[in-house]
């Protein structure tokens, strides 16, 4: 590795050491159920990247954006690879035919402005009809041909690609990230998740548009010399079984996927099916992106013990998109610890354990890898430990700041602390070494002085049958006599209720647990409750939904 690494230079790198051994494998299941496995050496990448590379060279300069529009694919990987090969600024996003995010595509286009745009055939004319400025460069008409000149390594600093954001609290923003930044993050990633060459490989279905997708799926695997195995969200989404059986093929897989996947999958797979499975050889399994809850865990773990699962692979993690990805992650070899707090003590500030009563047990999110946490208070002055406040993370992974957003710094100081901090708008709490995260700071309820955070409420309306699991929103409004607390959630699929009685019977059962009088408990059909584009419940948009009206057609209660 050296100081001018980047995700290109790595590739060819691991072409010349390795260059028959496989490097990226995709799953596809649009035309067999039991998958068609397309797969490329390194030294196929490598010559498929450079001639791509070649070609955007020809259509744009040094510095240009250019958009990745292809769908989850072996070819999504040659086209960001590709630009980053050829001096551009990369733009992963997703193809236009992603149902539901237009308006966020558009608006991503106008921001970052692309004088290129890369897709595929299948997508060639829905591409045209999006874009009018850029050019358009499909990449699997480009044939593959061995490189026919020496890329220049680039600068550590220049940008490498822009990562926007999800979008779960604000409308997406896209993350400046260095070369520097994402080849540390890989390397930060590879290190705390037990990669090794040889002996390891990632697999991944999470959108290659999304960070963690993006890392995990590509950027570690090119850093590392591991192979990848990918395969699209719809995919795991049909038949989640198939994400299983993909980690029981893989060597000492490595995998990640957010919370809610946890239990969809133990949920979902069948005995028949866990009979094909041999779960004993994966590495690590990441849970973040969202709140880790132990029930999740338990669940996954009772049901893959039988397929050979230890439960020291389970791994809570902490990040975000401004870090690249990855901040802190559970140690290696036992599983993530779990602490029950006093849940009217934690909610005014401070974490005190209790073994009892009112509670909320926490899955920490282990322990910073090669960079350093701090929790502030409102004047960015750290707070003792077992003292909850904002996260603010400082290290070589953190980006530059936001695309066409020169006052939104992450240059934060902290008062006798050397160096630049990123404040991240989450709440959190150091216990006893470890990080425990507490929620968002937009997403806080506060009603009558009291502050609650939404997943517990959550949590406790989930457990009602005629509720679909993973689908609450609680969010606060504005009211007459100040802020209101509402609860969006779509009922159970196959299931008839008297929906106003079980709104009456969840208002009562808040209020019992939390304290907390709900203004308004809204039922939906499933699907109905806003997500952001890697799957999480949007509580930002469902909440901007509620107030403009636009729920009332399909609430049920």
């Amino acid at each position: 590795m050296t100081e001018n690494s980047s995700f290109a230079t790595m590739l060819g790198h691991w072409s010349r050491v390795q260059g028959d051994e496989i490097a990226v494998t995709f799953l596809d299941y649009r035309a067999s159920a039991d998958g068609n496995a397309i797969s490329l050496t390194w030294r196929e990448l490598d010559d498929r990247v450079s001639a791509v590379a070649e070609r955007a060279r020809e259509l744009a300069q040094p510095g240009d954006r250019a958009a990745v529009l292809v769908n989850q694919s072996a070819d999504y990987v040659v086209a960001f690879l590709a630009a980053i090969r050829a001096g551009l600024v990369a733009v992963p996003l997703f193809a236009p035919s992603l149902p539901g995010h237009g308006d966020r595509l558009t608006a991503v286009l106008d921001d970052c402005s692309p004088a290129l745009v890369l897709t595929t055939d299948d997508e060639r004319d829905d591409v045209k009809g999006l874009v009018t400025g850029p050019e358009i460069l499909v990449v699997d008409a480009v044939p593959a041909e061995p490189r026919t000149r020496e890329w220049p390594a680039p600068d550590p600093d220049d940008l490498a690609y822009l990562q926007y954001t999800s979008g779960s609290t604000r409308s997406p923003a896209g993350v400046m990230l260095t070369h520097r930044n994402v080849v540390t993050n890989a390397q930060q990633a590879l290190r705390a998740y037990g990669a090794r060459r040889g002996a390891t490989s990632t697999v991944s279905w999470l959108p290659l548009f999304h960070d963690m997708g993006l890392i995990l799926g590509a950027g570690a695997p090119v850093v590392g010399g591991l192979t990848s195995v990918l395969m699209d969200p719809l995919a795991f989404l049909e038949r989640p079984e198939r994400w299983l059986r993909a980690l029981s093929a893989s060597p000492g897989a490595i995998s990640a996927a957010p919370n809610f996947a946890y239990a969809y999958s133990a949920s979902r797979v069948s005995e028949r099916e866990k009979s094909y499975l041999e779960l004993s050889r994966v590495v690590s399994l990441i849970n973040g992106s969202e709140p880790v809850l132990p029930s999740t865990i338990a669940k996954f773990q009772d049901a893959f013990a039988e397929c050979g699962l230890r439960p020291e692979v389970h791994r809570a993690s902490y990040g975000l998109a401004e870090a690249t990805v990855l901040v802190s992650v559970t140690d290696a070899g036992s599983p993530s610890r779990q602490v029950t707090f006093d849940r009217d003590r934690l909610a005014a500030g401070t974490a005190t354990p209790a073994p009892g009563g009112a509670t909320s047990t926490l899955v920490s999110c282990g322990r910073p890898v090669d960079q350093r946490i701090r929790i502030v208070d409102p004047d960015g002055v750290p707070v003792p430990d077992g003292t909850v406040g904002e996260i603010w993370v400082s290290g070589p992974n953190v980006g530059r700041g936001y695309w066409n957003r020169p006052d939104a710094t992450f240059g934060r100081q902290v008062p006798g602390e050397p160096g630049e901090w990123l404040a991240t708008g989450d709440l959190g709490v150091l216990f006893e070494g470890e990080l425990f995260m507490t929620g968002r700071m937009k997403d806080l309820i506060i009603v009558d002085g009291r502050n609650h955070y939404p997943q517990d409420v959550e949590q406790t309306v989930e457990a009602h049958p005629v509720v679909r699991p993973h689908s609450a929103a609680a969010f606060s409004v504005p009211g007459e006599d100040g802020e209101a607390a509402v609860v969006v959630l779509e009922r159970a699929r196959d299931t008839e209720a008297d929906f106003g009685e079980v709104a009456a019977w969840l208002r009562s059962e808040v209020s019992a647990v939390h304290g907390l009088r709900l203004r308004d408990v809204v039922f939906t059909e499933p699907g109905e409750v806003s997500r952001t584009s890697s799957g999480k419940i949007s509580r930002a948009l469902t909440r901007q939904r509620y107030l403009d009206g636009s729920l009332d057609a399909r609430r049920l209660a």
